[in-house]
C-alpha cells in the first residue's frame, strides 16, 4: 500500500536518526526494531489497538503506557501515541459516562448516571494526582469494571478495523494498477 507509506513516511525520523539520538539510547537495541518505526499492517494495526487500550488512562501516563507496550510487543510507536491522544478535555467526560454506564449495566448497579459525578473538579499541576485518584474513587466500582471492558472493545475494534481498511486499500491498489496496465 503505496499512498499512505509515502505520505507518512515524510513525518517519520529515519532508522539512522533515531539510532544516533541521545534521547533513545538508554533503551539500548530496543527502540531499534524496524516494526517500531515502519508502517505496515502489523505495526500500524497493533500501534493503533495498544492506543485505544491504553488511551482511557487520564492524564500523561497514557503515553508513557502505549510507547511501554509499543517497545514491548514492537508495534509502530508514532501510531500508538498519536492513537492515545483520542482522550482529551473535550472526549474524557463522555468515555468516561459510557464507561460508567457499561460498568453499571455488567456489575448490577443501576444508579444511573444522575447519582455519579462526572464533572472534573478544579486541579492544579501539584494536586491531578490525588484530585483524579479521588475523582476515580468516588465513582466506584462500575467505572472499574467499565473502563478496562470498554480499553479492551475499543482496542480490538480498532485492531481489526485497521486490518481490514488496510485489506481494502491494497486491494484497491492492485485493481487500479491492473487497470493501467490494460
Amino acid at each position: 500500500m503505496p499512498v499512505p507509506r509515502k505520505y507518512f513516511r515524510k513525518f517519520l525520523p529515519s532508522h539512522e536518526t533515531i539510532k544516533q539520538s541521545r534521547w533513545t539510547g538508554w533503551l539500548g537495541g530496543r527502540f531499534h526494531h524496524p516494526n517500531i518505526w515502519h508502517l505496515n499492517r502489523h505495526s500500524v494495526s497493533g500501534g493503533v489497538a495498544i492506543g485505544l487500550l491504553t488511551g482511557l488512562i487520564p492524564g500523561p501516563v497514557q503515553i508513557i503506557g502505549g510507547t511501554l507496550l509499543a517497545v514491548l510487543f514492537r508495534v509502530n510507536l508514532p501510531v500508538t501515541v498519536v492513537t492515545t491522544l483520542y482522550t482529551n478535555p473535550f472526549t474524557i467526560v463522555p468515555l468516561y459516562a459510557l464507561a460508567y454506564e457499561i460498568g453499571a449495566w455488567i456489575t448490577g448497579h443501576n444508579n444511573g448516571l444522575s447519582d455519579a459525578n462526572f464533572s472534573l473538579p478544579e486541579m492544579t499541576w501539584t494536586n491531578w494526582l490525588t484530585v483524579m485518584v479521588d475523582w476515580f474513587v468516588s465513582l466506584g466500582k462500575p467505572l472499574a469494571v467499565g473502563l478496562p471492558v470498554m480499553a479492551i472493545s475499543f482496542s480490538i475494534a480498532g485492531y481489526f478495523a485497521v486490518r481490514i481498511l488496510w485489506y481494502w486499500l491494497v486491494v484497491w491498489e492492485w485493481r487500479k494498477r491492473a487497470s493501467r496496465r490494460k
